[in-house]
């Protein structure tokens, strides 16, 4: 009668991959509350302006070197800041995608794997 499921060793195996599944999502729910507190930093203008932000991509602090305030600038340090925070977010998305592979790998998974984020 059960023969079709190849016997109860198929309801073992259903049972080892129910308990990965739930390894897996327990490890992707502790990484996502990881990256609040793993921090990136961007820069433009040669480090004149500094931002850092979370692995998440929430912007956190930013540092502006004094010697680039001249009144005459206003539009090059709106673009130096610009700069740095789009740098921090790229390297934040950059270290997001390189945890979730460490996370995949560690699973057995490829580690290029585009797990849900």
């Amino acid at each position: 009668m059960l023969k079709g499921l190849g016997g109860l060793g198929g309801l073992g195996d259903m049972t080892k991959m129910m308990k990965a599944a739930q390894e897996m999502q327990g490890k992707m729910a502790q990484l996502q509350e990881d990256m609040h507190s793993i921090m990136v930093e961007g820069e433009a203008g040669a480090g004149l302006v500094k931002a850092t932000c979370t692995a998440k991509g929430e912007l956190k602090t930013l540092d502006i070197d004094p010697s680039i305030f001249n009144g005459d600038d206003k539009e090059v340090v709106e673009d130096l800041i610009l700069a740095a925070i789009k740098d921090a977010q790229q390297r934040a998305q950059e270290r997001a995608k390189e945890e979730m592979g460490k996370l995949a790998e560690s699973m057995g998974l490829p580690n290029d794997m585009n797990l849900p984020f």
